[in-house]
């Protein structure tokens, strides 16, 4: 949790990250803004026991302040968790945490050198710490900041897991472990994480107990000074009443079988929540010398996160073929599953308004269907707001952008690569960068005036060379091939594919001669489109595009129809 210090990955990160370009008053503005929020989350967490975000967020931003703090405040000290508790009960043993590992590779060269390890599932719930004196509880308390928590005792009689009495009468016996929401059956792949944690840590703190209590269970994962073999240890454990987690404590020798226990609790109904695997190691030190945060013979490696933070680097307007205007964020590069995510699509304008999202901003990203990514929210937002102009939505419509200007260089754009596509002149090799040269070459003015193009005059293109230009001269050519319906649908003209297929005619007379009434006697073609479709057929430029494919010179070496 929110306790661990940031790992060696995210440090890396917020070192090799550029630091903004920013004024002082600005970087301050910044800096600050970002304490307050995360001192918020951190009281919310440690006082109160609820998580306002989870540690994969909470991470990623307190690393950017880091970040920050290096680029502004190079002399300072980083900014860390401020892991205040209102508790005041000190932990005889202090709870060290787990350092976090990414992937496979990690966790290899951690177990190089290192024996007699066993795995455990890492179960999401609430850190305790429970105290015997000959025999009897003594003590329950929270894990607070790993040195000083609440007195929760009075609670531990309400639940059954936690025995009272031990027979391990002699002296004194301290076990450190988990406090977590009972499931029946509950498969992490599919289920997630349901909330457990924090109805636990709700029903820990509550000044009056609850029914949920009843329903809480005891994973013990460290018993700082007990036994040194672990079959011992869990032997003993299930002598003295606690439950019996053997099921749960598997050895491994090697990292495939860490990978194997780490797929398999991932996938299989377990009676808890987890959040990945913990691999244990012998203690180097005796219970009295733990350190939060330094205790290196236990690890962990959590799964994949359904989730992941980014943030913002631009935000940028791209206008579609019939003149929509789309946002899309481009981000800091994160990893979703198997994908690397560097932008995500935002929809229209007014939609990104709705999000207030600009550069800077720290937004929370998932895979949707077919593993798309898909913006979910926005988890931090820079404090200085300076907003993009969006292009004039006025200028851009379904009647726009047939000859290029600068205004409609990226319509246009879009209507080539939309002619280009296989369903429509199916131009074979001919994507966005062939048309991006075709542009720069000056060689196209209008929609289709790389028609005539020869393959001399594709040859003097810089970057293309012969075979190149012989190729997009052959498909230019093939292109005089294809049906008139193909050209309706080169053109744009928005007539649905239901009533293309029953379209009967063949040329452009045909089709401009048509009246509104006729356009609606076609099937999926209301009122509506069949005058959209009639003013999309009257239009001057439309007109003269028209006009310019029926000219001698271009039917003479093959009419398109």
């Amino acid at each position: 949790m929110h306790y661990l210090v940031l790992l060696l990955g995210l440090f890396t990160y917020g070192v090799s990250a550029a630091c903004p370009v920013w004024a002082p008053t600005r970087a301050e503005e910044e800096i600050t803004a970002l304490k307050v929020q995360l001192q918020q989350w951190d009281d919310l967490y440690y006082r109160q026991g609820k998580s306002a975000v989870t540690d994969q967020h909470y991470d990623a931003l307190q690393s950017k302040l880091q970040q920050w703090q290096r680029c502004f405040h190079p002399a300072s000290e980083a900014r860390q968790p401020q892991l205040k508790t209102d508790g005041k009960a000190p932990h005889p043993v202090a709870h060290v945490g787990v350092r976090k590992l990414e992937n496979n590779r990690d966790m290899l060269r951690w177990m190089a050198n290192r024996h007699q390890l066993w795995v455990q599932p890492k179960v999401d719930g609430v850190a305790i710490t429970l105290i015997y004196q000959q025999g009897k509880l003594a003590k329950m308390i929270s894990r607070g900041d790993g040195l000083i928590g609440e007195d929760w005792t009075a609670k531990a009689p309400l639940i059954s897991d936690i025995p009272l009495s031990i027979p391990l009468s002699t002296g004194h016996q301290v076990f450190q472990g988990e406090l977590y929401l009972k499931m029946t059956g509950h498969q992490q792949a599919t289920d997630g994480g349901r909330n457990a944690r924090s109805i636990v840590a709700g029903a820990m703190m509550a000044k009056m107990p609850g029914e949920v209590l009843q329903n809480v269970g005891l994973f013990v994962w460290a018993w700082p000074d007990g036994p040194d073999s672990i079959a011992q240890r869990l032997l003993d454990l299930r002598r003295a009443g606690f439950p019996d987690i053997s099921e749960w404590t598997q050895q491994v020798e090697g990292v495939d079988e860490v990978v194997g226990w780490r797929e398999r609790w991932f996938h299989q109904p377990l009676p808890f929540v987890t959040d990945g695997i913990v691999v244990h190691s012998q203690p180097s030190e005796h219970g009295r010398n733990w350190i939060p945060d330094k205790g290196d013979w236990a690890v962990a490696w959590k799964y994949s996160p359904p989730e992941v933070t980014s943030e913002v680097r631009s935000v940028e307007f791209s206008i579609g073929r019939t003149g929509k205007i789309n946002v899309v964020l481009t981000l800091q590069p994160v990893q979703l599953d198997d994908k690397r995510i560097s932008r995500v699509n935002v929809g229209s304008v007014q939609r990104w308004q709705q999000w207030n999202v600009i550069a800077g901003d720290h937004v929370r990203i998932s895979l949707a269907g077919q593993g798309i990514p898909r913006l979910d929210d926005v988890m931090w937002r820079v404090a200085h707001r300076e907003y993009p102009q969006p292009p004039d939505a006025g200028y851009y419509s379904h009647l726009s952008c047939f000859h290029l200007t600068p205004e409609c260089r990226e319509q246009f754009l879009a209507r080539l690569e939309w002619l280009s596509a296989k369903s429509v002149l199916n131009i074979k090799g001919v994507g966005r960068h062939s048309w991006q040269q075709l542009i720069q070459s000056g060689h196209i003015t209008h929609l289709f005036s790389w028609l005539p193009l020869s393959q001399e005059q594709l040859k003097t293109i810089p970057g293309m060379g012969e075979a190149r230009s012989h190729l997009l001269w052959q498909q230019f050519r093939l292109t005089r091939q294809q049906p008139f319906k193909r050209w309706v649908r080169a053109l744009g003209v928005p007539i649905p594919q239901k009533a293309m297929n029953a379209l009967a005619d063949d040329s452009w007379l045909q089709l401009l001669s048509r009246s509104v009434e006729e356009w609606q006697k076609l099937p999926g073609i209301g009122s509506g489109l069949a005058h959209r479709i009639s003013e999309f057929l009257q239009d001057r430029e439309v007109r003269q595009l028209i006009q310019w494919l029926e000219e001698p010179a271009i039917r003479s070496e093959a009419s398109p129809g």
